[in-house]
């Protein structure tokens, strides 16, 4: 299943850190951050709950850009 979320982000330095981490992140089998678009993009593995793994996702990339928002 793959499902796009709306973010906020300053640069796009941070928008690949935050794709980074998106992509380490246990139940996403890929990720994209669109810094232009301000756009995420998230491929979750088979079986996995994006409400709980998206959670996640914004708890990592809180970690490498506290300043970032994602609306879930």
């Amino acid at each position: 299943m793959k499902k796009t979320y709306k973010i906020e982000v300053d640069c796009a330095n941070c928008a690949a850190k935050m794709e980074q981490a998106a992509c380490r992140t246990p139940g996403v089998a890929a990720a994209t951050v669109g810094f232009m678009a301000q756009k995420m993009s998230v491929t979750f593995e088979e079986g996995a709950d994006p409400a709980a793994v998206m959670e996640q996702v914004v708890k990592n990339c809180k970690v490498v850009e506290d300043d970032c928002v994602i609306y879930i």
